[in-house]
């Protein structure tokens, strides 16, 4: 059971990926660019068929997500929450339950008006809007 929800979030988030690349991405933001731009907003993450994935990187380091607007709850815990924070110019995160608890972090560069992208240290990319 858990290896199918594994593979589930697999599967959203590699659509995720599929949304955009940092084709017209701006420079990498820096550690202060990278608070700036999340701490107290949502981002909502770029699904493929039209549908966004919110995160709410609270201020104090907490970040949590639900994927009840595309349907995550049909394959696996549809919500979580974790930590988030800044290190060498990525953003990190670890989730609860999703991705096992991994931490995973990210590099992340503007691209016009509120779109944001983001590239996975395992490679993988996506596109985003930032939200309040």
């Amino acid at each position: 059971m858990q290896l199918r929800k594994a593979g589930a979030l697999a599967a959203l988030i590699a659509s995720v990926a599929v949304a955009g690349t940092p084709a017209l991405a701006s420079a990498q933001l820096s550690e202060k660019e990278i608070r700036n731009t999340v701490a107290g907003k949502r981002i909502y993450l770029k699904v493929p068929l039209g549908g966004e994935f919110p995160l709410y990187y609270q201020a104090n380091g907490k970040v949590s997500g639900s994927g009840d607007a595309v349907g995550l709850g049909r394959f696996m815990q549809p919500k979580d929450q974790g930590r988030w924070w800044v290190r060498g110019n990525r953003l990190c995160q670890k989730w609860q339950a999703w991705y096992d608890g991994k931490q995973f972090c990210f590099t992340l560069s503007r691209g016009d008006g509120d779109t944001l992208f983001w590239r996975r240290d395992d490679g993988m990319t996506g596109r985003a809007r930032i939200g309040q």
